[in-house]
């Protein structure tokens, strides 16, 4: 007996230490299994399924189950596609993709980037639908969220076995640089990937560095929509500069043309002018011959005898 009380302090010790630590393996294959069915649901529904699963489980697997976070709407997406068997291709690819990077292939690296993004939207757009078929709507950000989710799984293997469990609880994202962070990513375990050692304990240092390291990051973002508005200031100024120049150099052509016809005009206009004067005297020498003619005209009259 005093064994048995032995025995059952180690094992109380051992739940106080970590839920996961020393437990028979069948538990954790128990609560995978549970998670699965659990992850199924619609997020609104999860809560009460997983409460009423836990109070019926045995109390070593009732209290695991409890621990299960409800998924947000975008995990629960990435979910779907995962029961759907749509991510085969993504697994696929992304093996295709460290191939091409460990062969240093620029060419086929570049021909998978483009497979890349094109598998990543038409997954995205079809974890929507998926969504949809089951009464929920995902918001813009929540596409967004899918979107990286998927990108991740591409590119770092762990996210990608993460990802095939069906049991995502948030969203993922890769840097691109570090490992994607899957601490509290998946309810249960991850086959093929190690639990995460325990966190040292945070320092002033520690917390100082994170929240440099934040800022720094909000002010590149802040830097990179600075830059996008810029950029699409300057595409807005060369097409006004654009416009203006064209029709400048359409009004400096028509002003050629208006001064080389006032050229014209004011060359006709002398010429006109000088036809008026000479018609002027013309005109005063026709009227003096004129006069003359009457003149002589009443002469000779008078000159007629009378009878």
């Amino acid at each position: 007996m005093a064994g048995d009380d032995a025995g059952g302090a180690r094992r109380g010790d051992a739940d106080e230490r970590d839920p996961d630590a020393d437990e028979p393996k069948t538990v954790a294959d128990e609560l995978d299994a549970v998670a699965v069915e659990l992850y199924a649901l619609r997020p609104e529904e999860f809560t009460a399924a997983r409460n009423a699963r836990a109070q019926a489980a045995p109390r070593a697997l009732g209290a695991r189950i409890r621990t299960l976070r409800k998924p947000a709407a975008s995990a629960w997406a990435v979910d779907l596609l995962a029961r759907e068997g749509l991510l085969t291709d993504v697994l696929e690819l992304a093996a295709a993709l460290r191939e091409a990077q460990d062969d240093l292939d620029a060419k086929e690296l570049q021909r998978l980037g483009r497979e890349r993004r094109a598998l990543v939207q038409a997954l995205a757009r079809r974890s929507v639908a998926l969504a949809a078929e089951r009464g929920v709507t995902l918001s813009g950000a929540a596409r967004d969220d899918v979107a990286a989710t998927i990108t991740a799984a591409l590119l770092d293997p762990r996210a990608g076995a993460a990802v095939a469990t069906a049991r995502l609880i948030r969203p993922l994202e890769a840097t691109g640089v570090d490992p994607v962070d899957l601490s509290e990513a998946v309810g249960g375990s991850i086959p093929g990937v190690p639990d995460a050692p325990a966190r040292p304990a945070r320092t002033t240092d520690d917390l100082a560095a994170r929240r440099a390291r934040k800022a720094a990051e909000q002010a590149v973002r802040a830097a990179e929509r600075g830059a996008s508005e810029a950029e699409r200031e300057l595409t807005r100024a060369e097409a006004l500069l654009a416009a203006a120049t064209e029709r400048e150099a359409h009004l400096a052509e028509r002003l050629d043309e208006l001064r080389a016809q006032l050229a014209r005009l004011e060359k006709d206009a002398r010429v006109a002018a000088d036809a008026r004067e000479a018609a002027v005297d013309a005109r005063v020498a026709a009227a003096e011959r004129a006069g003359d003619a009457r003149r002589a005209l009443e002469t000779a009259r008078d000159a007629l005898p009378r009878d």
